[in-house]
Parts: structure tokens; C-alpha cells; sequence
């Protein structure tokens, strides 16, 4: 089984993650409350890719949605499926210079370290 994690970053990210959802979630039979309304048990099958199944059978994107300004994701979840996402997955607020730094410099060893040996696809 393959599970995808969907990090959108900044305004033009989120923008296009938004979009991306709206599709996702048609091809899958979603409606914007996170309910299956589809008509196949074709649109389920794979589901788990993009969506972990929480309580009362709603479907919650597995995605992480960053930006520096509030603004953003204020749009994203007055947007027409911006119920869908968990509230706690929008990461939002103004960086130093030194968390940003910080933060780049994790990332890389994690990379680095996280390539050794394997191939990245």
C-alpha cells in the first residue's frame, strides 16, 4: 500500500494544492464535507492514497498546508473544500531569519541522510 503525504507551501502552492483537492476529490466521488458520494467502488478503491478515513466515514486529506501570512489559508479554507482539511494541518505564522535557517539546515541532513542508499522518486 502507498500512502502519499500533500505538502502545499506558500500562496502559489496552496493555491494549486487547492485546485488539486477540488479535482482529487471529484475523481473520488468527495463531497466538500468529506463525505463519499461517488457511484463506483472504483472511486474507492486506492482511497487511502490521498485520504485517511476518520470517524462517521469522512474523508481527510493527508496533506500539510504552510505559509508565512494567515491570508492564505483564510482562502483556502473558505474556499469549496476548505472543510475538508484539519484544522491543526494548516501551519501558518511569521518565521525568524534563524528558524528559517534552522529549519533548511534540518531538512538537508534529513535528506542527505534519507539518501543514502535509496533512490528518490
Amino acid at each position: 500500500m502507498r500512502e502519499i503525504v500533500h505538502i502545499q507551501a506558500g500562496q502559489c502552492g496552496n493555491q494549486i494544492g487547492a485546485k488539486f483537492w477540488e479535482v482529487i476529490s471529484d475523481e473520488h466521488g468527495i463531497d466538500p464535507t468529506g463525505s463519499y458520494q461517488g457511484d463506483s467502488d472504483l472511486q474507492l478503491e486506492r482511497i487511502n492514497v490521498y485520504y485517511n478515513e476518520a470517524s462517521g466515514s469522512k474523508f481527510v486529506p493527508r496533506a500539510i498546508l504552510v505559509d508565512l501570512e494567515p491570508g492564505t489559508m483564510d482562502s483556502v479554507r473558505s474556499g469549496p473544500f476548505g472543510q475538508l482539511f484539519r484544522p491543526d494541518n494548516f501551519v501558518f505564522g511569521e518565521l525568524t531569519i534563524t528558524m528559517k535557517y534552522s529549519c533548511l539546515a534540518k531538512l538537508t541532513l534529513h535528506m542527505a541522510s534519507a539518501d543514502k542508499g535509496h533512490e528518490w522518486r
